[in-house]
């Protein structure tokens, strides 16, 4: 009932991630980002705690595949855990339970890796990777939302989506972007809606945060 995708941008270097899911509240349980160092999906009985242990590993020098593959032994009953994680250099690893609900599927792509479980059809996630790849050029932001709209579009899952949430790092210890939609009608058009009015404001705010005195000498005069 959940499907998500993490990416790199090979041009910025910024790490992200995206995901879906009929439930409530999905940005607070199975999306993660750090900048420099990686992106982390953890989906199905999801446990919160896995997202940050990936890039936990990944900062000690773990490789992505070490990383879920320790994720996955930490965890109680790992075999209704889903995973994914990207580095910073663009490797993927995954990982799903035996007891992972079908339709389920990883999907590995150019600088991204794709999950989903009880969605309609195994095609989800590689719909989503081929979205994601196809335009490098675009903001890192946009084309993770492009990938969620052509997962839904290739056939989603069962229930009504409800909630969903996109998260971006770029060198801040902060999100460079933290959006979230919770108990919409059309969550994935409305974080669409969301990104369109950040992404003027984005940069604006890293800067008001590292260098207060430049974005009020920069901010614009009435």
């Amino acid at each position: 009932m959940t499907f998500s995708l993490a990416g790199r941008c090979a041009r910025t270097g910024m790490l992200g991630a995206v995901v879906t899911t009929s439930s409530i509240a999905v940005g607070s349980r199975c999306q993660h980002a750090a900048a420099g160092v990686g992106a982390a999906l953890t989906q199905h009985m999801t446990d919160p705690r896995l997202g940050p242990l990936m890039l936990d590993l990944l900062k000690r020098g773990y490789s992505a595949q070490q990383a879920v593959d320790a994720a996955a032994a930490a965890t109680p009953r790992s075999d209704w855990r889903q995973l994914a994680v990207i580095d910073a250099t663009g490797r993927t690893a995954s990982f799903s339970g035996g007891n992972v609900q079908p339709e389920l599927a990883e999907v590995h792509g150019r600088d991204c890796v794709a999950l989903g479980n009880i969605v309609r059809s195994k095609e989800v996630p590689a719909a989503m990777v081929r979205a994601f790849e196809a335009d490098p050029a675009a903001p890192l932001a946009a084309r993770l939302i492009a990938a969620l709209k052509a997962g839904d579009e290739a056939g989603g899952e069962f229930k009504p989506l409800v909630s969903t949430a996109l998260i971006v790092a770029h060198e801040q210890a902060f999100p460079y972007v933290d959006l979230r939609v919770d108990g919409d009608a059309d969550p994935i058009a409305t974080l669409g809606r969301l990104w369109r009015e950040y992404e003027p404001v984005a940069d604006l705010y890293v800067t008001r945060a590292v260098d207060p005195d430049t974005a009020i000498a920069n901010r614009p005069k009435s």
